[in-house]
């Protein structure tokens, strides 16, 4: 879901009811595109502002970050022009006239150094990489912003000190809030695409998510072409349109989250019915847009913080996962040259049987081959005597059949590999601490994919991190306890070291995945099976193929084979189950980490 024009226009009127008219009594700049506003009205509320190009974000919450010791330049500005103020208005937009544009002002009064009554403008764009929180005084001249933005790095606009405030004029689109039929037929209906992009391409402040609802509630297929559309299905869509203009304008909002397999999957400010028609779907109303912002992009916000942090050991692996691709393609071409070891063997079996048949310098020999009662015409050295041509051949065989017992091992050893590493990948992927990433990290070192991973310590030996993680850990709603494993390392202490020998194991058969352990501290219910075969499913790397076949056995049956990699097991006699990858039966309890 996208910060859209019509969540800030839900935003706008909740700050306006909870924050007009209260007071500014502290800034904080935790980091270099955020800003804290700490203001007392009715009630104390920290507005929380971001302007971070991967996500930015404004809302009230409740939570404080740290901030530096010495404020930041543009911290230190805004207490100079913010200090005491008091906030006037906020609005959506630039101008008087209605906006869906990602941007909202909040004008401020505060007194000045001479005493005399001033208004300053805070506006924060939401506007992806663009985002800025840009300070005006009151005829909107920028005082300073958090991003500086010259004309090196923009033609369109400048933002620096000096310049006047000005929005860019979006290339066709229209502003949707009072917009006729006229004008809502030439931003929608002129357009060659398919109906759904041509309305959140031609209107200003709409999102995908609001040109779905719209098309939804108007009964028409989003993948048709405007020129497909009657002029009564025309109407019937602009009126459809315009009446869910008007729930923004009455701010008629009902902020929801919308949740898949019980994590957050969308949300909205207003009631969007196409959810209604998705069984998997469940939407729960929350009393703030705030509420809703908060609790959703902190997930999001969590993800992309470990997806960031986890780049490097993702380079890592997937070139690992790349070279040994390129080398088990060049094993199998090398192991398909040697499939005609055994013809030289007969070849050679044949010149020493019939060989002194041939004339003396003679560059073939036809013969049968008494294998197979065929005629064979053997290739001959005219240089060479019976015995030396004969040698020739046997000496190819056996170099032919080294090579063959040689790749073997050595593709057996490279698919290894290539499995391991895509369960490194998987684990990339759960990890939800930077511990877990460490330790990680410490398991590629230990298996050789990462150098120099080593600390000095006071005695000046240098020994491994000691790195701890918490595995996951899941309760059914009978009381049954489930562990999994987010990394090998994780999966090898849970397996080994952490379940008992009655507890049950669980693993997609097949692919990559987490270990999951069923504790059976007492009389398991056949639903727990169910639950931990969905785990198994929900964590491997088959989850998204719907139903994922599920080894389970109990844990005194599972061995780890000498020498294997961390998270490599074995076991012979097991039981199957299929599984959907849905755990949403499960409650998860929080890592400690």
């Amino acid at each position: 879901m996208a910060f859209d024009g019509i969540t800030t226009a839900g935003l706008v009127a909740e700050l306006n009811r909870k924050i007009k008219g209260g007071r500014i009594t502290k800034i904080q700049q935790p980091e270099k595109d955020e800003i804290i506003l700490v203001i007392k009205a009715d009630d104390t509320y920290r507005l929380f502002i971001s302007a971070n190009a991967s996500l930015p974000l404004i809302y009230l919450t409740d939570d404080n970050k740290t901030s530096p010791a010495t404020a930041p330049a543009f911290c230190m500005l805004l207490r100079k022009h913010f200090g005491s103020a008091k906030i006037k208005e906020i609005r959506q937009g630039a101008g008087d006239e209605p906006s869906l544009e990602r941007m909202i002002d909040i004008t401020v009064e505060h007194f000045d150094e001479m005493g005399d009554l001033k208004e300053k403008h805070l506006i924060t764009e939401i506007m992806g990489k663009h985002s800025n929180i840009i300070l005006c005084d009151e005829s909107y001249r920028i005082v300073d912003s958090i991003k500086r933005v010259s004309g090196f790095v923009s033609s369109v606009r400048e933002v620096l000190p000096g310049r006047d405030y000005f929005l860019p004029k979006t290339v066709d689109k229209l502003e949707p809030l009072n917009i006729d039929f006229e004008g809502f037929e030439r931003a929608v209906f002129s357009k060659a695409m398919p109906l759904s992009k041509a309305v959140y391409t031609g209107l200003t402040g709409i999102s995908p998510q609001a040109a779905e609802e719209t098309l939804f509630r108007a009964g028409i297929s989003p993948d048709i072409t405007p020129s497909d559309l009657s002029e009564d299905l025309r109407i019937h869509l602009f009126k459809t349109f315009s009446r869910l203009m008007e729930e923004v304008k009455d701010a008629e909002f009902r902020p929801c989250m919308i949740f898949k397999d019980k994590t957050p999957y969308d949300f909205s400010v207003l009631d969007y019915r196409l959810y209604d028609e998705n069984i998997d779907c469940e939407k729960v109303f929350k009393d703030s847009v705030s509420e809703v912002l908060r609790d959703f992009y902190a997930q999001k916000s969590a993800n992309t913080v470990m997806r960031q942090k986890s780049a490097d050991l993702r380079r890592i692996v997937q070139t690992a996962v790349e070279r040994e691709a390129k080398k088990l393609e060049l094993q199998t071409r090398q192991l398909e040259d040697t499939e005609k070891r055994d013809r030289f063997r007969v070849y050679g079996e044949l010149i020493t049987t019939y060989g002194y048949s041939a004339e003396p310098g003679a560059k073939t020999l036809k013969t049968t081959d008494y294998y197979t009662g065929e005629e064979v015409t053997i290739p001959l050295d005219p240089e060479l005597g019976v015995i030396e041509n004969a040698k020739r051949y046997f000496d190819r065989y056996s170099k032919l059949k080294r090579t063959y017992e040689a790749l073997n091992i050595q593709i057996v050893e490279t698919k290894e590999a290539l499995e391991y590493l895509k369960t490194v990948l998987l684990s990339l992927d759960i990890a939800v601490t930077e511990n877990d990433l460490n330790q990680i990290k410490q398991e590629l070192t230990d298996c050789g994919y990462i150098k120099f991973h080593l600390r000095k310590e006071d005695n000046g030996k240098k020994k491994q991190k000691n790195i701890k993680s918490e595995p996951l850990r899941f309760v059914s709603p009978e009381g049954v306890s489930f562990y999994v494993g987010k990394n090998n390392i994780q999966n090898e202490e849970l397996t080994f070291g952490f379940a008992s020998n009655n507890d049950w194991w669980f693993h997609a058969k097949g692919c990559p995945g987490s270990h999951v352990i069923m504790k059976c501290d007492g009389e398991i219910p056949d639903c727990a099976f169910e639950d931990a075969g969905a785990l198994a499913a929900y964590f491997s790397s088959a989850a998204s193929n719907g139903k994922v076949e599920v080894d389970y056995v109990r844990i005194k049956e599972v061995k780890k084979p000498a020498n294997g990699k961390p998270g490599l097991v074995i076991y012979h006699t097991n039981y199957s189950l299929v599984a959907k990858a849905d755990i949403s039966r499960l409650t998860r309890i929080k890592d400690k980490t």
